[in-house]
């Protein structure tokens, strides 16, 4: 049953003004977060043998993480930093890796490129390694420092840009192939046929621009008309995006932004009657939606493609993990953060593992674990293969929907496939 809206144009103002309230209250929601400085480790060899580096004692392994706390991600970044907190805790329980503590150095640059470069260079004096860094635009601008200093890096960005780096790795799939999957589903599912137009609203910068390289890939493939609104991650009121949207007669609208715009594109198309099916990727969707008005709206229209399930899925080890989240953060809303987080997480536990096994937690020699892996497989999803630095680790994506109800407010609507053309894709793609 869709929502029935009525909407005098007196009205609509007053409409905007409280969802802009609610996403405002929203994305000011994150919580500072202290970090513990510590003495820098020697890098000697440990008494048990074992080679270390920067970030590594005979006693301890720290990570580190650049994260948003404070800026338009700083929901996703809370409930990251606190996963991988909470893994960090479980594998201390267990004894540690290699004998060692593991220590998570956190660091909020607030979705501030000079910020983010400045913690980098304080940070990475004394971390072997990188389980989370937020935003496409933090990881361009650090890129070349984390190649030089050989730090294992697994971005919360997923550019094609930052493909074909040895030291970093973009987990599940890039922006490109998510968006080929897009367009996939609303001609499979949502009746889009040759000659229509599917509009897509994205934000400047990498995210988008990779992101719009899929659907323009797809696009031309399936037939369809393509009408593209670029906007800044400052832009929450879609309004004028939408009326452009709305001459060109579209028929589906893909969104590449933050969950700020997903609810202000779905809403404004609600009230203004462009009741056609939106599709988001993953950092476009946060629970949170479902608490402001646009909630009726984004039920009967959104759809979210995404590497990873909903945390709603009955997969037996994402029910363990947020059975373990909401008893260490009983306050905290379980989202997609905390599964991309607690998966990131748990796949950095492997390398080290396998580097302590292979003599040697180095920065280097945890890059050279890292690559040597195929198939890797932590049951949070579909497995991942890390042995080629220019593909991403995985091509297929699930399809989830908003379900206020539903635990992390999302349900998996399709499991993970591959879309049809994503290799033919991937393959024009390679040199």
């Amino acid at each position: 049953m869709k929502p029935t809206h009525h909407h005098t144009h007196r009205a609509a103002p007053r409409t905007r003004t409280l969802l802009a309230t609610a996403l405002a209250a929203l994305l000011l929601a994150g919580t500072g977060c202290s970090s513990k400085a510590g003495s820098s480790g020697s890098t000697d060899d440990g008494a048990d043998g074992i080679k270390t580096g920067p970030g590594v004692t005979g006693k301890t392994i720290r990570l580190g993480a650049l994260t948003d706390l404070t800026g338009p991600y700083a929901t996703l970044g809370k409930s990251i930093v606190q996963a991988q907190q909470m893994w960090a805790d479980e594998v201390n329980a267990r004894g540690g890796i290699c004998d060692r503590r593991v220590e998570i150095v956190v660091k909020d640059h607030g979705y501030d490129v000079q910020k983010a470069v400045t913690a980098y260079a304080d940070l990475s004096q004394d971390v072997v390694a990188l389980p989370q860094v937020i935003g496409s635009p933090v990881m361009a601008a650090l890129l070349d420092d984390i190649e030089r200093d050989k730090v294992l890096t697994f971005p919360q960005a997923w550019a094609a840009s930052l493909l074909d780096r040895d030291a970093v790795q973009v987990l599940g799939t890039t922006y490109d192939i998510d968006m080929i999957a897009a367009v996939d589903f609303l001609t499979r599912s949502k009746g889009l046929a040759k000659g229509d137009t599917i509009g897509h609203v994205y934000f400047e910068g990498d995210y988008g621009a990779n992101a719009l390289e899929g659907s323009r890939w797809a696009a031309k493939k399936a037939g369809l008309k393509l009408a593209g609104q670029k906007i800044k991650a400052t832009d929450t009121d879609l309004s004028a995006q939408v009326s452009a949207l709305r001459k060109e007669g579209v028929t589906a609208i893909l969104i590449s932004a933050g969950p700020a715009q997903t609810a202000s594109l779905v809403g404004v198309a609600a009230s203004r009657g462009l009741k056609v099916p939106v599709v988001s990727s993953a950092p476009g969707y946060a629970p949170q939606l479902m608490k402001t008005p646009a909630a009726p709206a984004l039920a009967a229209m959104l759809n979210v493609v995404s590497a990873a399930p909903a945390v709603s899925s009955d997969l037996p080890g994402v029910r363990k993990m947020v059975a373990a989240y909401k008893k260490k953060y009983p306050g905290s809303l379980v989202d997609s953060g905390v599964l991309s987080g607690y998966n990131a997480a748990q796949l950095m536990g492997r390398d080290l593992k396998k580097a302590c096994e292979n003599g040697s937690l180095s920065r280097e020699d945890v890059v050279k674990a890292h690559r040597s892996q195929s198939g890797v497989d932590v049951g949070l999803g579909t497995a991942q293969d890390f042995s080629d630095k220019a593909q991403p680790a995985n091509t297929s994506t699930y399809v989830h929907k908003p379900d206020a109800h539903a635990v992390g407010a999302a349900v998996n609507v399709e499991d993970a496939r591959t879309a049809p053309g994503v290799e033919q894709y991937l393959a024009s793609r390679s040199r």
